[in-house]
């Protein structure tokens, strides 16, 4: 049986001058990019030539929603209510439809950004709000969730369109959720071994943790982050080593 993952990645992350990240590099990787909306990162300048960029290299694109924290980069966990993230999420997707349309390359799924995205795996209201935004503005966008969350079970039983993404260049504890980005080993920056346990966390449907327990889910997205000094040697392997054993990077849609 031929095994097809989308290959991910968070871009458009700059801010007027400031850039993050090499985004024209990702994107002649990727399968698919998550734009980000103006809120953690973002402004319409970047976002519009971004969904230009990946029009032309025949990447799919996502609205990238996150948490209003320019500061610390939409990481940091802001007490909203379940309304106001609802409205939040909801701008942004207005935003990303908005520019997405405006570069001719309309957007197709959501995924939630850094502590909102974190939250969405482990907090059910939380989970339940991003759903319910996307499920008022857009019912036809896909969910890109993570793996082994509340946002994941809540988007099936919502009757939304669901796709469930795992982390190249993040460790896992033993409960599944991404290890904290202030512990050792949080984050993964060797190419070889990032491929390495990529290709057998989709070829055997697992997450790997930390300990090195194996966790069981449905994988069909894989996120490398586009913010870390070796995020594009770790796309490129990563892409290079699920080619080489026989697995077909495609975006989730196709």
């Amino acid at each position: 049986m031929t095994i097809s993952v989308d290959l991910n990645s968070d871009m458009g992350e700059g801010f007027g001058a400031y850039r993050m990240g090499d985004d024209d590099a990702m994107l002649s990787i990727v399968s698919s990019a998550n734009i980000a909306c103006g809120l953690h990162a973002g402004d319409p300048e970047i976002m519009a030539t971004t969904f230009a960029t990946a029009k032309a290299k025949g990447v799919a694109v996502g609205a990238h929603p996150g948490f209003p924290d320019l500061w610390g980069f939409g990481r940091r966990n802001i007490p909203f209510s379940a309304g106001e993230i609802e409205r939040l999420v909801a701008y942004q997707i207005g935003a990303a439809q908005a520019l997405s349309t405006y570069a001719g390359h309309p957007i197709t799924h959501v995924k939630a950004h850094g502590a909102l995205g974190n939250l969405t795996q482990q907090d059910e209201t939380v989970a339940r709000a991003v759903n319910n935004a996307v499920k008022a503005v857009d019912p036809s966008l896909v969910c890109l969730t993570i793996a082994l969350g509340h946002q994941e079970r809540l988007a099936r039983e919502m009757g939304l369109n669901c796709r469930s993404e795992i982390f190249a260049d993040r460790a896992y504890t033993d409960e599944g959720f991404l290890v904290h980005r202030s512990q050792p080993g949080a984050v993964i920056h060797d190419a070889d071994a990032a491929a390495r346990r990529v290709v057998r966390m989709v070829k055997n449907g697992s997450i790997e943790t930390i300990t090195g327990r194996v966790i069981v889910t449905s994988i069909d997205s894989i996120c490398v982050h586009s913010d870390t000094p070796s995020a594009v040697g770790i796309a490129r392997t990563v892409r290079e080593a699920l080619e080489a054993a026989g697995v077909t990077v495609a975006n989730f849609l196709r």
